[in-house]
């Protein structure tokens, strides 16, 4: 990338996009300040670095660039996964165009990306708040259908067992009664909890602490249950109670998903400046629940927050969506990401208050 004019120069180097020039070895002649943020490494050091040693790993890319090359075609890819040398792993759109010299024959390949993990977070974010107000709407209307009939049934049955003599008659209307009981409570845990949270000052490591002590007297000794604390995290407006509750749905959830051995690990941080949906907050803690479990089946991993919805056998798909709506009634959203061998649930609950924002 080379060029005397230096109003073009600081156009490349100002772009946000990073902007890669390969050379016809497909080793890199060129990098933008945005590419030495995005590899966290700088142009002097990486310069002549062959592309599978830049991004390892990625044969179908190294091939798509080999063909793109020699065929003088450019092609265009979206959200497409890379590995980075250190390690991590981000999504980007990515456009590659040979650059074609007088000899009509592509000298160098011209890469851009985009660095999209954010907008993509957002965007999932934003999925979530909406999946969960529609199924809370939704929720809220199918109870009101169900318990409507649900209360005159259960009234006739006392109405009728007043009137019978036989004690053996009588024993099938409290059949009645008590399924029609059972099937009230079963749409009350549905709607989730039917107060607003009660907040107070709250210690994060307070709630997690009485977590972790609950679950460590139920999980087997061959379950490992460890903590990583932040302890810069500051007290928290919430309701004590509700946050306990949402934390041991899903701690519950790993502890049963790992059966007789495995880890768990709860960890905590604080995230600044950061988007929940499309609102900003100065400071969100970030609580994470972690265990080494066979993963989520892939069938049910985007309808977990879905109430009734679970991969255990006599689950009844509750303590998720529960969890869901207390956090949201916090400010917060749960995410989740789960494959073979690491399951994290995420929960990111803004720290400052409505009156603090002011």
């Amino acid at each position: 990338m080379q060029s005397d004019d230096p109003g073009f120069r600081r156009l490349i180097e100002n772009l946000t996009t990073t902007v890669l020039l390969l050379d016809d070895q497909l080793r890199l002649d060129y990098m933008n300040p945005a590419g030495e943020m995005l590899f966290e490494n700088s142009l002097r050091r990486c310069r002549g670095m062959p592309v599978a040693d830049l991004i390892p790993g990625d044969a179908d890319l190294h091939a798509g660039l080999r063909r793109s090359l020699d065929s003088g075609h450019p092609f265009t890819e979206r959200e497409r996964r890379l590995t980075l040398p250190v390690g991590r792993e981000i999504t980007v759109d990515m456009t590659v165009s040979p650059l074609i010299e007088a000899t009509r024959q592509p000298t160098h390949l011209l890469v851009e990306m985009l660095h999209i993990d954010r907008q993509l977070r957002i965007t999932r974010e934003e999925q979530l708040l909406n999946q969960q107000a529609t199924t809370r709407a939704l929720v809220r209307g199918l109870a009101h259908e169900i318990k409507n009939p649900l209360g005159g049934l259960r009234g006739a049955a006392q109405l009728l067992e007043q009137e019978l003599d036989d004690e053996e008659l009588k024993d099938y209307t409290r059949v009645i009664i008590g399924e029609a009981d059972r099937l009230r409570s079963l749409v009350d845990r549905m709607l989730g909890p039917n107060s607003l949270p009660v907040r107070r000052p709250v210690n994060l490591h307070d709630v997690l602490g009485h977590v972790f002590r609950l679950v460590r007297a139920e999980a087997p000794e061959t379950v490992l249950i460890e903590t990583d604390y932040d302890p810069s995290i500051p007290d928290i407006s919430a309701d004590r109670d509700m946050l306990i509750q949402a934390v041991l749905n899903i701690v519950r959830n790993a502890l049963q998903a790992l059966g007789e051995h495995g880890r768990i690990l709860l960890k905590t941080r604080v995230l600044r400046q950061y988007t929940i949906g499309q609102v900003r907050h100065k400071l969100v803690a970030k609580i994470q629940v972690i265990d080494d479990g066979p993963g989520i089946p892939e069938e049910i991993r985007e309808r977990i927050f879905f109430p009734m919805v679970t991969g255990r056998e006599g689950g009844t798909g509750l303590g998720l969506p529960i969890a869901q709506s207390i956090v949201n009634q916090h400010g917060g959203l749960i995410e989740c990401d789960s494959r073979p061998g690491d399951t994290r649930f995420t929960l990111l609950i803004p720290l400052e208050t409505k009156d603090d924002e002011k």
